[in-house]
């Protein structure tokens, strides 16, 4: 092997080159291994984030992310005699999106098995973990013997990565801090690293589209999409994806602790009306993939039984439903200057606004707050009475308030007529 060294791989990327196997193998490896410096990294990231990668680049580089660490394999697990039927799901980031957390116990009552290594907050959006860990005493650091033991009992585990892909962890940190997250080529090999290294056995992907997602256009998100499907069906994963709707928030919360109370009111057979159709949309997704023919999502949510399971995952990872979640003691709200209808809201905004009251992350490693976020009174298309509450925002820090209330300023408006409205689901592929 050619002698390889940091600056000439960063050189290579930066004037457009395509990066060989042997240099994207030694760099993934020398960047866990502490050989590659995070600045050194950081340029890197930032290369490929302007000049992209060949599919042949992204291939190697998830292929190198997934090597670097441990893959799970459940396939011996089995109930009732038979093998467990593993499948799992993946958002690709969006604005309130706590879409995993109803639709976990949905396909858990329906039969289905989902082993989900989760990430944290991302950039401007919410993180599964940040999000469950909200919840008292839940813990998403499980052993491997933990993970095989809930999955052969309850279900479903939701899990840290740990040692599965541990170049990915590294790097996915560095992403949040160094503006380069709306990359095709990074999202794509930060997810499937992931997702074929946690041991599911097929997978469907919620793509998002809009504001609110990392990529913005539906061109990007198809062919992001196409790219991910085409990597994990290569690599013995069948996959198949969803495009959805990322201009406005889903649902009507977007944060930690009260996206959780939003996703228990679904699971309590009420909640938002997109957060309850896309949930039911991915687990009909998902349990095809599986092969679990005659279930009906819908009913689990009308008998009970998806909520039992979801009890029986927080109780199996050390979680307390019995203790409240935590909210923002200092709190603002926005009010209507005049009656009409709810304007187009961006997701953008409204992300940036409990980001900046302390639901994401500015630092590596940062801790977030878990009773940080927004609570949207009206969506589009809603009628508004002059004074109404629109947007109830909190914080455990008083000070966030002016920036948050300057993120959200200009993401709305009252209008005269109520605006068109978009499909949640866009495609299927």
């Amino acid at each position: 092997m050619p002698h390889l060294d940091a600056p000439t791989v960063i050189r290579t990327k930066r004037d457009g080159g395509v990066l060989s196997d042997a240099a994207i193998d030694w760099v993934i490896d020398g960047y866990t291994h502490g050989r590659v410096a995070d600045e050194q990294m950081s340029a890197l990231l930032m290369a490929i984030f302007l000049k992209g990668m060949a599919p042949a680049e992204i291939a190697r580089w998830t292929a190198a992310m997934v090597d670097s660490g441990e893959r799970f394999d459940f396939t011996d697990l089995r109930r009732d005699g038979k093998p467990l039927a593993l499948v799992d799901k993946h958002s690709t980031g969006g604005v309130g999106d706590k879409i995993t957390i109803p639709l976990l116990p949905v396909v858990m009552a329906c039969g289905a098995s989902v082993p989900q290594a989760a990430g944290r907050g991302l950039g401007h959006t919410g993180g599964t973990l940040d999000k469950l860990e909200a919840i008292p005493g839940f813990t998403a650091e499980l052993s491997k013997a933990q993970i095989r033991q809930q999955l052969r009992d309850i279900g479903a585990a939701v899990f840290a990565a740990g040692e599965l892909a541990p170049a990915d962890r590294k790097i996915y940190a560095l992403r949040d801090v160094t503006g380069t997250t709306e990359s095709l080529p990074l999202i794509a090999s930060s997810v499937m690293s992931k997702k074929l290294a946690e041991g599911a056995r097929s997978l469907v992907l919620d793509v998002k589209v809009g504001r609110g997602a990392f990529l913005k256009t539906e061109a990007e998100s198809r062919e992001l999409a196409s790219t991910m499907v085409g990597l994990g069906n290569a690599n013995g994963v069948p996959t198949r994806a969803l495009l959805t709707d990322m201009n406005c928030p889903l649902g009507r919360t977007v944060g930690n602790s009260v996206e959780v109370a939003e996703s228990l009111e679904v699971l309590a057979g009420g909640g938002p009306s997109d957060v309850v159709a896309l949930t039911l949309a991915l687990a009909t997704e998902m349990l095809d993939a599986a092969g679990i023919d005659g279930a009906d999502p819908a009913e689990t949510l009308r008998d009970g039984s998806a909520m039992d399971c979801f009890r029986a995952l927080v109780e199996a990872q050390g979680g307390d439903l019995s203790r409240e979640l935590p909210i923002g003691a200092a709190s603002e709200t926005v009010t209507a200057p005049h009656s009409g209808f709810m304007g187009d809201l961006d997701a953008m905004g409204v992300a940036l606004a409990a980001w900046r009251l302390g639901a994401g992350r500015a630092q590596p490693g940062e801790p977030v707050q878990f009773g940080a976020g927004v609570r949207i009174h009206r969506t589009p298309g809603e009628p508004v009475a002059a004074g109404e509450a629109l947007f109830t925002l909190y914080t455990e820090t008083a000070e966030r308030l002016p920036a948050a209330l300057a993120e959200l300023d200009g993401a709305w408006t009252v209008g005269d007529t109520a605006p068109t409205r978009r499909p949640l689901i866009i495609d299927r592929m």
